[in-house]
């Protein structure tokens, strides 16, 4: 969520740098802003009879003591008065609090200098672009064909149980599934990450720290509880980064590095097709996670080392990658600046999206109110980062794809030590 002060001091420069993401922001900055000026003048009501009200008091006392009780008794009734005319504006104050924060949680963050505007992921810029795509055979197989002929996943078998989009792993397809967790998590530990393991399910609050809600909360699995509604998370980037809400943090604990596996949940209605096709689009998957929160101005860095961090983890699996950078209509809501990565699945002839590494500045951290102490012992918003380390469907897609041979799947050398073998056969 974006600060009052800062649409004060930088309504232009906000209004124009999101016309990147297509968002006339004119009417609802505008209306911010005066409803701000309104909460200001209320409150200053209410502090001026405060204060009158106070003195009041003092004046009743004395009256008492010097035995005018009628005197005292008419300043009674004017000091009733004055607290019934500061309850009806606080009523008023929170009224107008309410409008104003429903209005800031519209508003999505603001793009970094560097993104380009654009309207969808046409518009995105190719940073690099890197590896061979494999030379298979005319016959080769996408992935689903694959899992079947090799027994690894049985996507029937979940759409029995669940429904669509929620596949079965089996025997070496668990163990493969398994292998590339263990993989990510002991990746990320060794470059300075703690492993957490935390709740799957998330209340409201979390929901809205991190952005998802109140904008996203039809694309949530929503558990209905009595007067506190829980939600299946969408990444572990919602409940890791919101174990420090409500949190300053001393400025001797930064950067703080964190790193999780999770089942991931989301819903995907209205989607069919090839695109969309066995492991390609599914309503719960598996991730690892990387979040990291920084001083404000250490999260630039701090990017562009996640961004290598991810890519020398895709470089290990040996499989053809590309970052992209996002345009303006393509950013996460809650996103500054986002660096998508794409690995060539060659069964497919297609690139398939495997994370999203972003820096959201202080987007997060304002909803959160997750600050840090500096040196001076002022208290600043921190910077929250996330990426993913990584999404696994499509990188078990492409891994199968890409290692297909004419009777087996070979392993990466790097995950033949979590696999205990080096090929899958039939």
């Amino acid at each position: 969520m974006l600060e009052v002060n800062y649409l004060r001091k930088n309504k232009e420069i906000a209004i124009q740098s999101l016309t990147k993401r297509n968002f006339d922001a004119v009417s609802i900055i505008n209306e911010i802003i005066s409803l701000d000026d309104e909460r200001k003048k209320n409150q200053k009501k209410i502090d001026d009879l405060l204060s009158n009200s106070n003195q009041i008091n003092k004046e009743i006392g004395q009256f008492y003591k010097k035995g005018e009780v009628e005197n005292a008794e008419d300043l009674k009734i004017k000091s009733i008065n004055i607290k019934s005319e500061v309850n009806k504006l606080l009523d008023s104050q929170k009224s107008i609090e309410h409008t104003l924060t429903d209005l800031l949680l519209q508003v999505p963050n603001i793009p970094n200098k560097i993104v380009n505007k654009g309207q969808s992921e046409k518009d995105n810029v190719i940073i690099i672009e890197k590896g061979s795509v494999p030379d298979l055979p005319e016959d080769k197989k996408p992935h689903w064909e694959l899992a079947k002929e090799y027994n690894l996943i049985d996507f029937e078998l979940g759409n029995k149980i669940t429904g669509s989009g929620f596949p079965v792993y089996i025997d070496l397809g668990a163990k493969l599934q398994r292998s590339l967790i263990s993989y990510f998590l002991d990746k990320n530990i060794m470059s300075g990450y703690k492993e957490y393991l935390p709740p799957h399910l998330v209340n409201s609050d979390s929901g809205y720290g991190t952005g998802q809600l109140p904008k996203f909360e039809e694309d949530l699995y929503k558990v209905e509880m009595e007067n506190n509604p829980l939600y299946l998370i969408p990444t572990a980037e919602v409940p890791i980064t919101n174990l420090f809400r409500n949190t300053i943090i001393k400025d001797n604990l930064l950067p703080i590095k964190c790193t999780a596996y999770t089942p991931c949940f989301r819903r995907e209605a209205g989607s069919y097709g090839k695109e969309v096709r066995g492991l390609n689009r599914l309503h719960q998957f598996d991730k690892v996670e990387i979040v990291e929160i920084h001083r404000q101005e250490d999260s630039a860095k701090a990017l562009d080392n996640m961004v290598s961090h991810v890519a020398s983890i895709i470089e290990e699996l040996s499989l053809p990658y590309r970052i992209m950078k996002l345009c303006g209509g393509d950013l996460g809501f809650s996103s500054s600046l986002t660096y998508d990565f794409e690995v060539f699945s060659a069964g497919q002839e297609r690139w398939l999206e495997v994370s999203s590494v972003s820096n959201f500045q202080d987007f997060q951290a304002n909803r959160m109110k997750l600050r840090y102490k500096n040196i001076e012992g002022i208290n600043k918003l921190c910077h929250t980062l996330n990426g993913s380390s990584l999404a696994l469907p499509r990188i078990f897609a492409a891994l199968l794809e890409n290692n297909q041979k004419k009777d087996r799947i070979e392993i990466p050398k790097i995950l033949r030590p979590y696999m205990g073998l080096d090929y899958i056969t039939k």
